[in-house]
């Protein structure tokens, strides 16, 4: 279950005013990312869109760093929208290896099982392959270079899994030979900007 687009953007709004801040237009930038990788590799558009929209709305209850996607995936199955929950989850793990995450380990032990179990239990498909590289492509304003992507957050974090990483530009190549496309030319991202909300 996942909800109708308006539904998310209601969802996204709400939350950023809870807890406003850049996170908000990013996640609007990866929804257009996944919508229009979506297209071209036969997955759903509309579901890829709202995933895109709604994979960091942990946000929603403050700055944490792997406690967002802890809340994330708690709220969005508490409303119902565990293919949402989903991805929240697995949007930050890209191996499924909790020891890989870039930031703060700032979870209770009851949060870090939930990941850790949920992690265990998931097999992760196109959707979940599919947001993991939209978010390693979207910044505030707009569609960035992956490369550059990365160096901002191990600016910010002090440090970049290796493995995540090449993972990251394996992932690229996947969708890639998915569309017969560039990724780039297909999220135009030389010309699509973000409509700033805040």
């Amino acid at each position: 279950m996942y909800p109708t687009r308006e539904e998310a953007e209601r969802l996204l709004i709400e939350a950023e005013e809870c807890n406003p801040g850049p996170w908000g237009n990013h996640s609007r930038v990866a929804a257009h990312c996944a919508e229009e990788i979506a297209k071209r590799s036969g997955l759903n558009p509309d579901k890829a869109y709202v995933l895109g929209l709604l994979h960091d709305i942990g946000r929603r209850f403050g700055k944490r760093h792997l406690g967002h996607v802890s809340d994330g995936y708690s709220y969005m199955m508490s409303l119902g929208y565990d293919e949402v929950a989903r991805v929240c989850l697995s949007h930050s793990f890209n191996d499924g290896d909790i020891n890989k995450y870039v930031g703060d380990f700032d979870t209770t032990e009851e949060e870090t099982k939930l990941i850790k179990d949920e992690l265990e239990a998931l097999v992760q498909d196109d959707y979940d392959l599919l947001i993991n590289i939209c978010d390693a492509i979207s910044g505030s304003d707009g569609v960035m270079d992956m490369i550059d992507r990365m160096n901002d957050v191990k600016r910010r974090y002090g440090g970049y899994n290796q493995e995540k990483w090449d993972k990251n530009l394996e992932l690229r190549t996947y969708f890639e030979e998915k569309m017969g496309m560039d990724l780039y030319e297909a999220v135009d991202k030389e010309n699509f900007k973000v409509v700033r909300i805040r």
